[in-house]
């Protein structure tokens, strides 16, 4: 049996370090633009491509803490492919579950990263997954963002959790959110771990609040055993119903933050997986996600359970807290 199965797309990243640009905001909003010169060429350098996606980075973040995993995916048959499949295997995760189909293109991104943030240019392609009774047993699955034809996988899950009795560890895309289906309703209820981020929250609750107590008080009350919710810069919350804890972003340098998220999902899940309180659950995504962030890609940074637990007994001061 699998320590855990993770589900979604497989893509190839080219990151592009943007040297000259510059960043406007509106007053009073968050959201930002990158702006560069239009209809110039611009010089760029360390460009890098890499295998990644949700699925891929979780399940070789949890190969990493000794754990068996696999990626179920579909991919088009080309070039993109054998190196997924290398990629994966170089780091000891299953392929037996990624499938290549010809009438079907990989998905790609170009991301630019200027002064730490990164800014993606994503082609997805519309597949539809499906989970049979052939799929692999696995203790926990892990399902991030889907096409649009993911109701079909939900409804699977839905059935594979009452067979199996399988824990499962939700990431819903924009794609789910925006629908807020009555599949997606469903899973929440049957999900162990629910992980969005602040803004996610928002519009899964169609809430205008900012207060992290009340979107994880509104959350929980969609089913899940646990709630996480990170919010970037300004730390992670979870909650289980009973305690609420935060934890702040976890010192150190930015570099680039593609795979923050997941690398934070990963640490978190590592440690319940570990059977750790999610106090110290929040702390092992916290470190994971600062060590990402540190280097170019989602998954150079990613750290074992050994070496997430060294870190924190090196910082000592750096201490999660109960709201």
């Amino acid at each position: 049996m699998l320590d855990l199965l993770t589900i979604g797309d497989i893509k190839l990243d080219t990151f592009i370090q943007v040297p000259d640009a510059s960043v406007h905001c509106k007053l009073k909003d968050k959201g930002c633009q990158l702006c560069i010169a239009y209809g110039k060429k611009i010089p760029v350098h360390d460009v890098k491509s890499q295998v990644a996606g949700s699925a891929p980075n979780v399940a070789i973040g949890i190969a990493k803490m000794k754990k068996t995993t696999a990626v179920k995916s579909v991919m088009g048959d080309d070039a993109t492919h054998k190196m997924a499949l290398a990629f994966l295997k170089h780091h000891g995760v299953s392929t037996a579950h990624v499938e290549a189909r010809k009438s079907y293109t990989s998905s790609f991104a170009a991301v630019l990263n200027y002064k730490g943030e990164s800014t993606q240019l994503a082609a997805h392609g519309d597949v539809e997954y499906r989970l049979t009774s052939r799929a692999p047993k696995s203790q926990w699955i892990h399902v991030s963002e889907l096409g649009r034809g993911y109701k079909k996988m939900y409804k699977d899950l839905l059935r594979m959790h009452r067979s199996r009795r399988c824990n499962i560890s939700l990431n819903p895309g924009v794609v789910q959110i925006k629908d807020r289906s009555e599949e997606l309703l469903k899973l929440l209820r049957a999900s162990e771990i629910l992980f969005v981020n602040k803004s996610e929250a928002r519009q899964l609750l169609k809430a205008r609040t900012h207060d992290p107590k009340k979107l994880l008080h509104g959350l929980k009350e969609l089913g899940p055993a646990y709630v996480v919710m990170t919010d970037g810069r300004d730390g992670a919350y979870a909650y289980d119903g009973d305690q609420m804890d935060f934890a702040p972003m976890f010192p150190g340098k930015r570099v680039e933050a593609t795979g923050a998220g997941d690398a934070f999902t990963t640490g978190f899940l590592g440690a319940r997986m570990y059977n750790k309180p999610h106090r110290e659950a929040l702390a092992w995504g916290a470190v994971n996600a600062a060590s990402v962030v540190f280097h170019i890609g989602p998954t150079d940074g990613l750290l074992s359970h050994g070496q997430i637990r060294k870190r924190l007994k090196e910082r000592p001061s750096y201490k999660t807290k109960e709201l």
